[in-house]
């Protein structure tokens, strides 16, 4: 188990340097032009420098503009979906909201006329026109911008950054509000096993148990006095249903129909309509019927050659939306895939969601290590989410799988875009299921590892050994404490820098994902003996983000209204004990893992590790709100009540 010893100053440091970047928007240029800071990534260094990029390479990327009267925008919001407010609920369509704030035409023309003139085609320009998209060589992206495009090395890839902030004429300064795309800023999928997601395939190896506790590993050396037992061969639906008590409510008919959610994801896998309906099939799920299904990809997918991150995603929207599914059987799902994985691509998928309106729920389950991201990214993401908050709908964001992040970035952070204040985030946790789909306990997700020794009579290191992952928390450096969230976070967390300022706190409620104790998923993979359908355990807060959000689609249903932006709504409904509180458990808990060693079968020999449960470094569980699993994990009947 690996400790910290954070300097404060140099915390504080990284704070205040994000701080004021985030808040700048031009800076220092010749008399004709504006600088704009916000563009340039934190891993743009000299000492990460490789080369310089290929002035041929073709560069897309969005002028943002944001919107028009924004402080009115952000207090719309607020009102709209604050349950104590007089105008809760009356959200804006999408027609009404471009009319209050977005940009004016003539804005975008100027916008797109100087692109133009600079040798750019437009892209695209969407209804709201929160940006315009252009696309041109990287020599057009130089000169027009008059910046450098580099090459940088960056955790094992190669990424494409200015070296320093690109200008625009300063007759556009009142227009543009930032840049983003200039770097390769890629989100990354969630889903969580010591393997990639698949295919090539993947399966785990047995001893497994059907549901906690069923087969203790008597054969293998006892855990804190006493033998652990197998890890769970994946929840299924029933099994998540019980647990977290709604599988009654589901049976009366209570399954999500009338709600849509949509699912974001980068790629799109070629199987999944005929994955899910076998999953659904062989667990006890209706398949979804004519319409209920409906997946928008990008164009270019058809055309473009493979992508090295691509097979990745496919296990990331699999399980997706097997999750949805299992939580909200009778709920429509929408999948956008995007072209790739950078995250101004991904963005077109979500305000195409946002700007036409076409789901309530919306689940996320990528994100970015850390709060170190562009600022010109963050600000037009959140702009993004102010519009869904104004039009009813609710975004959520799995909260990350690297814990306080500190191993990934060097400092304690948590992920963006959880840390939004605009977006629900979902932390993870570690569940326990009984033999009659019962609940049994549940601990905070993060996961300490120790492997048999040679001589198979000691686990090595000591239990809990070394910390190998964990749900996503922690405080922000860049929002302050959003309202919801006053009188419910403790000081010691929304305060963590001791900055006297109250910041806000990250996530907001949990669900299970650590991938010991995760769902089962059907995924047609790439085995050696043959292209076939199979299925794994997989988890992460990818795992906890769509199954909150399938449990969000029954809530909406219930009540008969869109929850949208429901921070608001959840915080109060912790004031009337909708939540479990998720806390330190009396004992260590454990369990035993087998792995084959190549991934799919014992040709190779299998491993076997202990995996400690609640190890969770600078996080803590504590009662209340805490940064591990927020105000905590929904308790069936008493949440969908307390939504109504």
């Amino acid at each position: 188990m690996r400790r910290h010893i954070q300097s404060l100053l140099l915390v504080l440091a990284v704070a205040a340097a994000l701080a004021v970047v985030l808040a700048a928007s031009a800076a220092a240029a010749p008399a004709d032009r504006v600088a704009l800071t916000g563009s340039v990534p934190s891993w743009a260094t000299p000492g990460a420098l490789k080369a310089a990029t290929d002035p041929a390479q073709r560069v897309t990327f969005h002028v943002y503009l944001g919107w028009r009267h924004s402080a009115r925008a952000e207090a719309l919001a607020r009102a709209v979906s604050d349950p104590a407010s007089a105008r809760y609920g009356h959200y804006l369509s999408p027609k009404k909201f471009r009319a209050r704030f977005s940009p004016s035409p003539g804005e975008v023309a100027a916008v797109t006329s100087w692109l133009k003139s600079q040798g750019f085609t437009i892209a695209d320009v969407p209804a709201n026109h929160l940006f315009v998209a252009a696309d041109g060589t990287a020599a057009q992206v130089q000169a027009a911008f008059r910046v450098r495009l580099n090459q940088y090395k960056v955790d094992g890839q190669t990424l494409r950054a200015p070296a320093s902030a690109p200008s625009i004429p300063a007759s556009l300064a009142t227009v543009v509000r930032g840049i983003v795309g200039l770097d390769q800023n890629r989100a990354r999928p969630l889903a969580t096993a010591d393997n990639a997601p698949p295919p090539p395939g993947f399966r785990n190896a047995p001893p497994m148990s059907s549901y906690w506790g069923q087969s203790l590993a008597t054969d293998q050396p006892m855990a804190y006095g006493q033998y652990a037992p197998y890890a769970v061969q994946g929840y299924t639906p029933s099994q998540f249903q019980g647990a977290y008590g709604v599988a009654r409510a589901i049976r009366q008919g209570n399954d999500g129909r009338g709600v849509t959610v949509a699912v974001i994801d980068a790629y799109a896998a070629p199987t999944i309509v005929y994955d899910v309906n076998r999953y659904s099939r062989d667990n006890g799920l209706p398949p979804f019927k004519r319409g209920q299904f409906t997946q928008i990809v990008d164009p270019g997918l058809a055309t473009q050659p493979p992508q090295e991150d691509e097979q990745g995603w496919y296990g990331e929207e699999t399980m997706d939306i097997e999750a949805v599914h299992s939580m909200a059987p009778g709920a429509r799902v929408i999948y956008l895939g995007s072209l790739n994985s950078e995250s101004d691509v991904m963005d077109e998928a979500m305000n195409l969601v946002i700007d036409h309106r076409l789901a309530r729920i919306v689940s996320n389950s990528y994100g970015d290590w850390g709060e170190q991201q562009p600022a010109d990214m963050i600000k037009a993401e959140n702009a993004m989410y102010v519009q869904a908050a104004c039009e009813g709908i609710g975004l959520y964001f799995s909260s990350g799988d690297n814990g306080d992040e500190i191993d990934t970035i060097g400092y304690r952070s948590p992920d963006w875009s959880a840390s939004s204040p605009w977006v629900t985030a979902v932390g993870g946790t570690s569940l326990g299921v009984g033999a009659r789909d019962q609940y049994l306990f549940e601990t905070g997700w993060g996961t300490g590892r120790s492997v048999l020794s040679d001589d198979g009579l000691s686990w090595t290191p000591d239990p809990p050994g070394d910390w190998w992952y964990g749900g996503g928390g922690g405080t922000s450096v860049l929002f302050r404490q959003p309202a919801y969230q006053r009188g419910m976070v403790p000081r010691a967390i929304a305060d963590y820098y001791g900055t006297g300022k109250l910041w806000r706190a990250v996530p907001d409620v949990a669900m299970d994902g650590d991938p010991t104790t995760g769902m089962l998923v059907g995924e047609t993979q790439t085995f050696s003996d043959g292209v076939y359908y199979d299925v794994a355990r997989y988890g992460g807060t990818s795992l906890s983000c769509p199954l909150f959000a399938g449990l969000m689609a029954l809530a909406d249903q219930r009540a008969r209204f869109p929850h949208g932006f429901a921070n608001p709504a959840l915080y109060r409904a912790a004031r009337r004990h909708a939540y479990r509180d998720i806390v330190d458990p009396p004992s260590p808990v454990a369990a035993v893992r087998v792995d084959y060693a190549n991934g799919e079968n014992d040709a190779d020999g299998v491993g076997f590790s202990l995996r400690s449960m609640n190890d969770t470094e600078t996080l803590h569980t504590i009662p209340g709100y805490d940064d591990v699993t927020g105000v905590g994990t929904p308790k069936g009947e008493a949440f969908l009540n307390a939504l109504r």
